[in-house]
């Protein structure tokens, strides 16, 4: 388990023997989780740091019509709602759900202040964890505030340009992922890329994106 966490962004910088030093020093559990087994609950509160440490889980939340929306993939070793471990509102925003057979290591919230009071490393490293984070849930909230099918991805797509610095690339998800991330059908997603390509916006082929009128993509997201 060490080896895994020396890889865990809480612990860059420390070898696995430093982190095993450190965490026989608190008290600490490890449970495992089947497929599809949940592992906390929206509105739960989070009274310990929970760190991925074998498969992956996502993060989902489920809206009043009842659809299921994917906010994202948490593979190990990563910690789980780390910016929601400390504040008035310490409840988990999301349920978390095991995507395969997970091992989650718990560490008591009293435990975790003692770790980072302990070793600079671990304080410094969790706080940019915090602010990394602040940042993610700040472009996940623009991108749920477009209305329409083809603001959200006209604003995905812009994104992918922008880390490419092309306005050719290749897109990192398949339209099933996309449609989930969106909280839409996955048929959505193919008609609104077909009418974009019909309007000279985009010019695809498979995965293979090009951007032809960066313009009328950007008129997209008004």
């Amino acid at each position: 388990m060490f080896e895994t966490l020396n890889k865990c962004p809480l612990f860059v910088g420390m070898d696995s023997a430093e982190i095993e030093k450190l965490l026989k020093s608190v008290s600490h559990q490890v449970k495992r989780f089947a497929k599809n087994e949940m592992i906390a609950q929206s509105g739960d509160e989070i009274n310990s740091q929970l760190i991925v440490v074998e498969g992956s889980v996502k993060g989902e939340m489920i809206d009043f019509s009842g659809k299921t929306i994917k906010i994202e993939d948490i593979e190990s070793p990563r910690p789980l709602a780390p910016a929601f471990l400390f504040g008035q509102m310490n409840r988990y925003p999301v349920n978390i759900v095991a995507n395969e057979n997970v091992k989650i290591l718990y560490i008591p919230k009293a435990s975790f202040i003692r770790m980072m009071q302990m070793n600079e490393k671990v304080l410094n490293n969790f706080l940019g964890i915090i602010s990394t984070k602040a940042q993610f849930l700040s472009g996940k909230i623009k991108l749920l505030s477009f209305q329409s099918i083809k603001g959200k991805l006209a604003n995905y797509l812009l994104q992918q340009s922008v880390k490419s610095n092309s306005n050719k690339f290749i897109l990192d998800k398949s339209q099933a992922q996309l449609a989930e991330l969106f909280g839409v059908a996955r048929p959505s997603i193919g008609r609104a890329i077909r009418e974009m390509n019909e309007d000279g916006i985009l010019q695809t082929h498979a995965k293979e994106i090009k951007i032809i009128d960066k313009q009328k993509l950007s008129a997209l997201l008004k």
